[in-house]
C-alpha cells in the first residue's frame, strides 16, 4: 500500500463518507488530521489521505463565489498561497485548504459578515436542487414513481443543512445587533 520514497513506505487510505454540513466534515478532517491522516485529494465522497505527522495540518473548506477556473477564484487561491496557504482538492465551488499548524490559527472567516456571506452561498447552492427535487418529487401524488420517493427524500435531506445554515446566519445577525 502506497509508494516508496526514500526507503519509507508512504501509506495511504481511501474513505468513502458523505457529508450535508460542511462545518461537521471540517471537523472530521481536522480529528483526521490530529491522527496523522493528511487529505491528498477529494472526488464526490472520496477522500484520500496519506499518512503524515499528526498534527501537522489545520484544514478548512470553503464554497468559493465562482467556479475554481474564474479569474477571481485564482487571484484568491493564489493571495491565500502566498499566506501559506495551500489548495488540496477542489469539487466544483468547494476547495480543501489546509496551513501548517505550527504557522499558527487557520481561520478563513475573520467576521461576521464574511461568516454570513459564505453561509448564504452555501444555501443559495443548495435551495434550487431542494425545490427542483421537491417539485418531482410532489409527482408521487399524480403517479406511485419510486423515483419522486427518492426526489421527495433528497429534498427532505437538503433541506436539513439549509435549515442548520439559516438558523446560524440568524444567530451571527443577532449578535451584529447585540453588538452594535
Amino acid at each position: 500500500m502506497g509508494n516508496l520514497y526514500k526507503g519509507v513506505q508512504l501509506m495511504k487510505k481511501r474513505v468513502i463518507r458523505f457529508f450535508t454540513n460542511y462545518d461537521k466534515e471540517e471537523q472530521w478532517l481536522n480529528e483526521m488530521a490530529a491522527q496523522g491522516w493528511h487529505l491528498m485529494d477529494y472526488v464526490w465522497g472520496r477522500y484520500l489521505f496519506q499518512k503524515g505527522k499528526p498534527g501537522e495540518y489545520i484544514y478548512r473548506i470553503q464554497l468559493l463565489e465562482n467556479p475554481i477556473d474564474h479569474k477571481d477564484s485564482a487571484a484568491y487561491l493564489e493571495f491565500l498561497e502566498e499566506a501559506g496557504i495551500e489548495t488540496v482538492a477542489s469539487s466544483l465551488r468547494w476547495v480543501y485548504l489546509r496551513k501548517k499548524a505550527a504557522e499558527g490559527p487557520f481561520e478563513l472567516f475573520s467576521d461576521r459578515e464574511s461568516r454570513i456571506a459564505h453561509y448564504q452561498r452555501i444555501i443559495l447552492m443548495l435551495l434550487p436542487l431542494a425545490i427542483v427535487n421537491l417539485l418531482f418529487g410532489l409527482r408521487i401524488f399524480s403517479d406511485d414513481s419510486a423515483i419522486s420517493v427518492l426526489n421527495l427524500a433528497a429534498a427532505a435531506a437538503m433541506a436539513i443543512p439549509i435549515t442548520r445554515y439559516r438558523k446560524k446566519i440568524a444567530k451571527l445577525e443577532r449578535e451584529r445587533l447585540i453588538r452594535e
